[in-house]
């Protein structure tokens, strides 16, 4: 009765949150007594996982299923963990998962709980503390169902290294015309950038850039740092920036070891999206805005003035340390 875990791929690499999740599972699999074992799809380098504690990684080899499909993708984990005989599942928090988990859970008549930042307090009763109230407090969850699924908040619990040798199985899980009654499109991706779910460092911009065409140097800055880009949401609705800019609350969550705001005066929303991330720096004019309250460094000036002297400083560093 091993741990079963979801890890993310993508054009068969794994994903940054794939190996804490991994971690995870291990810790889990520790508490209990037991293993971990993790299912792929279409992934080409699952022996890596052995690294991160995973003693067995059942791999999905299937065309159909290259592209995330939520009633697809569950119903293949469902196989997997009736084939385990799995009795807790580890999942991501990213956004393909949050689609994913409900219908999971209503596979497994299980229970649900997301936003998990720490290796459970207590395995009988199995009880986890989450975030609530939009990051602004704890919560101590207990699971009384016989499956329970844990949704592992992003750069919470940490990448740890537990070398396991990770026997690779092929899966051959059933699907059917049905599971793709609702289908993908057209999809967008940021191409030859790093992305803000798996950015270590997010520089991200709000309506005190003044437009459009100032933008650049928040681009060069993220070039320098090797950061993904990010933005408010008044700046997304103006047409400034793409929509898959959009942090906060209402956009894309952020759970980044550094996340660098500015000329964003932290609005509730905005925090509340970007509070899980390590370090925050608030680069503002106004010395009463609310990031500041919330934020580690802040510097008061010109963003017009700071950002470039920041971008000059971090290339002497740079060149001074190749």
């Amino acid at each position: 009765m091993s741990v079963l875990v979801y890890t993310e791929s993508e054009n068969g690499k794994f994903k940054k949150n794939a190996f804490e999740v991994a971690s995870y599972a291990a810790e889990v699999a520790k508490q209990m007594g037991t293993t971990a074992t993790a299912v792929s799809f279409n992934a080409t380098e699952n022996e890596s996982l052995g690294t991160y504690g995973i003693s067995k990684v059942l791999n999905i080899s299937n065309d159909t299923l290259k592209t995330f499909n939520a009633k697809a993708y569950a119903n293949s984990i469902h196989q997997a963990v009736e084939k385990e005989g799995a009795k807790v599942i580890i999942l991501s928090s990213s956004t393909d998962t949050k689609y994913l988990a409900p219908l999971l859970a209503g596979y497994l008549k299980a229970g649900y709980v997301p936003n998990v930042v720490a290796a459970p307090e207590s395995t009988s009763p199995f009880t986890v503390k989450r975030t609530a109230f939009s990051n602004k407090g704890f919560a101590f969850s207990e699971i009384s169902t016989d499956v329970k699924i844990i949704g592992v908040s992003n750069n919470s619990f940490g990448i740890h290294e537990n070398g396991t040798t990770a026997a690779v199985e092929a899966f051959d899980a059933a699907v059917s015309d049905a599971d793709f009654a609702t289908k993908s499109v057209e999809i967008d991706k940021v191409v030859g950038k790093a992305t803000i779910a798996d950015a270590d460092i997010v520089v991200s911009a709000g309506r005190g850039m003044k437009g459009p065409e100032n933008w650049g140097m928040i681009e060069e800055l993220a070039e320098v740092l090797g950061a993904a880009t990010a933005c408010s949401k008044p700046v997304s609705d103006l047409g400034w920036r793409p929509h898959g800019e959009h942090v906060g609350q209402t956009g894309k969550p952020v759970a980044s070891n550094l996340y660098i705001a500015i000329g964003i005066s932290g609005a509730i929303q905005h925090l509340a999206g970007v509070s899980s991330s390590k370090v925050k720096v608030v680069i503002n004019s106004d010395p009463e805005a609310p990031f500041f309250k919330a934020a580690d460094y802040g510097i008061v000036g010109d963003a017009f003035e700071v950002v470039p002297q920041l971008i000059e400083k971090l290339k002497e560093f740079k060149a001074q340390n190749a």
